[in-house]
């Protein structure tokens, strides 16, 4: 008989068979169009034969409720109507297509169109061409198909089941408000037992990359350049987007304190919600006021209260005071997307007719929790008078490590007016990007000195502590991405002179650069990195005798851009072929 526990799955499995074999038989509609008439003829399918388990015959139940109705309309889907109010060829199922149009047709590109495979039961729509005909005919043909396999869906009950989405996992935090909405369990709760709400349940959104920064009104603002120079009040901040814009404001004098774009607190007073949808608030708090006169000097207020703009008669002369010309926000945030604090900057001015219209700065970053920003170089370009980025591999497959002072990853000499080179031994100057420079010094040698010391000794002068392996090609490298960085070519020049001693005396570095990407917004690249050791042969010193030698580095950035071609890219050409009988039966 077998394990007892197998006549329930048999059962089981029957009861499916028997009703995928009960509704094997489908209908279909076909539909022949020709130049004049449409006519339609109902065909039946004969059900395939299967072998059936021996037994009596099962009645099949019916089903709990009706069958899901299909979300696509089959009929009138078209994957192939690609030109809106044209005819595409050999697209049986393009509606614009005339009976006309079918005759000179010389295949379907789509055959068959169907509904969803997973439902026991879908439409599917048929199309083909009878040559037969003359001229030749459009078949369609609407068919319910049966699935035959017994794990279909013969109802759905629930939508969201048919798409890829996360499931929310129950936990005693939601559990309640997932029984109070599931349609498979009944609710018999007691009169004691109390169902959280939704606005009590945990809110577990958070602020990802780009989402609007929503405050207790509607959302943060920040003034932006759009189709024009002119500001955009109504230009929603991003989340983690950092910007740095200037745009330009029409006013006039005489109503600049009726315009709240010019206020104080127009930056100051939004409070910017800690997750989206919540109601925790984060208020942004005013970190610096600096006053800007007419003739541009700088004060910094002591206190951060809020100050409101005011129209000032002096002489003929009327001047509002108080304007906001900067703004500056600073939002910290946290690994899970919830902003923890918002910090103001502001630059407040006196304008004048003089300077109407006026130019407003607006900048905002985000710094994240427990972490210290790490400085660029620029971004992702070099910006003249910043430091190249520099480090050395440890061993082969490990990043670049880089020292915590980016303005000693790549030294030279430093010059000083006593310009003895044991005096400032550890004491350099950064290389910085753009600038060509030349330091130098001076070493006094004793005759008690041997050759090979000196020399290890002159050469730690030169190169410095440690000298890097590796430059970044732009301001904001990777350490991880080792095969971007430009590794530092190292030659050594000398002239060997029989009984002499060779040390080296220079140390010359030529960077070489790129302008990279588009002409309205070229980036610095570095491309290429050559360090040249020169060496000097000098006679053996006698015993007692004192001889000085002049040590000197250099940096030299090369620009080796290609001379920028203006240059339009091709017309669009048209690969349009026919078909074969396009123009039957008149040729």
């Amino acid at each position: 008989m077998g394990p007892p526990g197998l006549q329930p799955i048999l059962l089981v499995l029957l009861d499916c068979w028997a009703s995928v074999s009960a509704h094997a038989g489908s209908t279909l509609a076909v539909t022949t169009e020709d130049l004049n008439a449409t006519e339609s003829s109902p065909t039946t399918l004969r059900p395939a034969l299967s072998a059936r388990p021996p037994g009596p015959p099962r009645v099949p139940e019916p089903f709990p409720g009706p069958r899901p109705t299909p979300v696509t309309d089959v009929a009138a889907l078209c994957v192939c109507d690609l030109s809106p109010a044209q005819c595409d060829v050999n697209c049986c199922c393009d509606p614009d297509c005339s009976s006309m149009d079918f005759s000179v047709f010389s295949a379907c590109s789509v055959p068959v169109v169907t509904g969803d495979s997973q439902f026991c039961s879908q439409k599917a729509a048929i199309y083909s061409l009878n040559f037969t005909a003359h001229p030749p005919q459009r078949v369609f043909k609407l068919v319910d198909q049966i699935n035959p396999s017994i794990f279909c869906i013969h109802i759905t009950n629930y939508k969201p089941a048919l798409s890829f989405i996360n499931p929310e996992v129950p936990d005693e935090n939601n559990f309640d408000k997932l029984m109070k909405t599931s349609d498979g369990f009944s609710l018999n709760a007691e009169s004691d037992v109390s169902f959280t709400t939704e606005s009590d349940t945990p809110n577990a959104a958070k602020y990802k990359y780009g989402v609007h920064l929503q405050t207790s009104d509607s959302f943060l603002r920040f003034p932006s350049p759009l189709t024009s120079s002119l500001c955009t009040d109504n230009n929603p901040a991003a989340f983690l987007v950092n910007q740095a814009v200037k745009c330009t404001r029409r006013i006039n004098l005489e109503q600049c304190e009726e315009i709240e774009a010019l206020c104080m607190a127009y930056y100051s007073s939004p409070k910017i919600l800690r997750v989206p949808d919540s109601r925790t608030e984060v208020p942004i708090t005013v970190q610096s006021i600096v006053i800007q006169s007419l003739n541009k000097t700088l004060t910094r207020l002591e206190d951060t209260d809020v100050l409101k703009q005011a129209l000032v008669e002096a002489g003929p002369v009327k001047i509002c005071t108080n304007v906001v010309l900067e703004v500056k926000y600073s939002l910290t945030y946290t690994d899970a997307g919830e902003i923890t604090k918002a910090d103001l900057s502001l630059l407040l001015g006196t304008i004048s007719n003089a300077v109407v219209p006026l130019q407003q700065k607006f900048e905002i970053r985000f710094i994240q929790q427990n972490t210290k920003p790490v400085p660029l170089s620029g971004n992702p370009g070099y910006v003249v008078g910043l430091p190249l980025a520099a480090g050395f591999q440890p061993h082969k497959g490990s990043g670049i490590i880089q020292t915590m002072n980016r303005y000693g990853q790549l030294t030279i000499l430093h010059s000083t007016a006593e310009q003895d080179c044991l005096a400032i031994e550890g004491i350099r100057t950064p290389v910085l990007f753009g600038y060509n420079m030349h330091s130098g010094c001076k070493l006094r040698l004793t005759g008690a000195t041997t050759c090979p010391l000196v020399a290890g000794k002159v050469t730690s002068l030169l190169k410095g502590q440690s000298f890097p392996e590796y430059v970044a090609p732009f301001g904001n490298s990777w350490a991880r991405d080792v095969l971007d960085w430009v590794p530092v070519h190292f030659v050594t020049q000398a002239r060997h002179v029989k009984d002499s001693c060779q040390l080296p005396v220079a140390l010359v570095l030529e960077v070489k650069w790129t302008k990279y990407g588009s002409l309205l917004n070229t980036q610095a690249k570095i491309v290429n990195v050559t360090a040249r050791l020169i060496s000097s042969s000098f006679p053996e010193t006698n015993s007692g005798n004192e001889r000085t030698i002049l040590l000197s580095t250099a940096v030299t950035f090369v620009d080796v851009s290609a001379p920028a071609e203006a240059g339009f890219r091709a017309r669009p050409t048209i690969n349009a072929k026919l078909p074969f009988n396009f123009f039957f039966p008149f040729v």
